[in-house]
């Protein structure tokens, strides 16, 4: 695996291919809502493990999840888990989810102020896979890289040995133990991750963005991101920083590959999990399904995950190989 300056370099590398400019980023969210029953991610018969009890994880505040450290750093026989700027999540995974609403944000776009307890509705999987700390470059004190399309977050994961997340894990590291719809809790506060920041004005001039030599001074404009870990907390209860608001990050869409008759929407295989910034969702469960994977703008950026070197759960190989086969053909 790379290490920092790598880490710094492979995002030099991929800001170069966007024409970012120096210390340009870039952000997004558009989509479903998803305050009643969310679905989300990998299909119900995809996941490794049999129905388990939804109760059966511990507390949030017990300072291990599952067994596993906050830090990433379980070890069995003295081997790691997960590498030292990973976190190891470990828990049962809830395709479908009530998250009622109990009352939305006053004007604007739909955004819920607080939400009642979640409810698993079917089966839970378990799910033990490694995932970044922080957004891509997973550097603290550094602003995370945007303009960034979902071709360009596979390579770079790939780059350092890791892979781009499922939706599925990204919501899991999200929603922790309690499932919250935020990655604290069950209650939207703006100081505590960083959206509902008021929009810039004027909106993104997207003219610009064809042109080489102002997309970098459009996307400085409108860039409000925050360095990496800044917000304190802005943390799942499994450690995980940064989740919900910032920049939204790419992820694998497992619902392309539904071969379900009620399968319809997903044209991508690519997916925006966590929201910007901005006045938007930036809530853990809901995904943005409406951009292809070429796309790039001034708040995408991403996250990598890996699965662990000890027991992983096997769900990401089950992926593995339909990965192959749509990279072979879109080639």
């Amino acid at each position: 695996m790379l290490g920092d300056l790598g880490r710094i370099g492979c995002w030099v590398f991929v800001c170069f291919l966007m024409g970012c400019g120096k210390d340009q980023d870039g952000f997004g969210n558009v989509g479903l809502s998803g305050d009643a029953v969310g679905m989300d991610g990998a299909l119900a018969d995809i996941g490794s493990g049999g129905s388990v009890d939804s109760g059966s994880i511990g507390p949030a505040d017990c300072g291990e999840v599952g067994g596993a450290a906050l830090d990433g750093s379980v070890e069995v026989g003295g081997q790691q888990a997960c590498p030292s700027d990973m976190v190891l999540i470990e828990g049962d995974y809830c395709p479908f989810l009530e998250q009622p609403c109990m009352h939305n944000v006053k004007g604007g776009v739909k955004r819920c102020a607080r939400f009642g307890r979640s409810r698993c509705v079917g089966k839970t999987y378990r799910r033990r896979f490694c995932i970044d700390r922080y957004e891509y470059p997973n550097i603290e004190g550094m602003k995370p890289a945007v303009m960034v399309s979902w071709y360009d977050a596979v390579y770079a994961c790939e780059v350092e040995g890791k892979r781009l997340c499922l939706a599925s894990e990204w919501t899991l590291a999200c929603e922790g133990v309690e499932r919250s719809p935020y990655p604290y809790g069950f209650v939207r506060d703006s100081t505590v991750c960083n959206f509902d920041r008021e929009r810039i004005v004027p909106e993104p001039r997207l003219v610009l963005f064809s042109q080489p030599r102002s997309v970098g001074a459009e996307v400085a404009r409108l860039d409000m991101r925050v360095a990496s870990g800044e917000q304190e907390g802005c943390v799942s209860s499994f450690g995980v920083r940064d989740m919900t608001g910032n920049v939204d990050e790419w992820v694998i869409n497992e619902d392309y590959f539904s071969d379900k008759p009620e399968k319809t929407g997903y044209a991508f295989l690519s997916g925006l999990k966590g929201g910007y910034w901005g006045p938007i969702r930036a809530a853990c469960r809901p995904m943005t399904t409406a951009h292809e994977e070429t796309f790039r703008f001034y708040q995408i950026g991403f996250r990598c995950c890996a699965s662990t070197s000890l027991e992983p759960d096997g769900v990401y190989e089950q992926y593995a190989v339909r990965m192959k086969r749509w990279f072979d053909r879109v080639r």
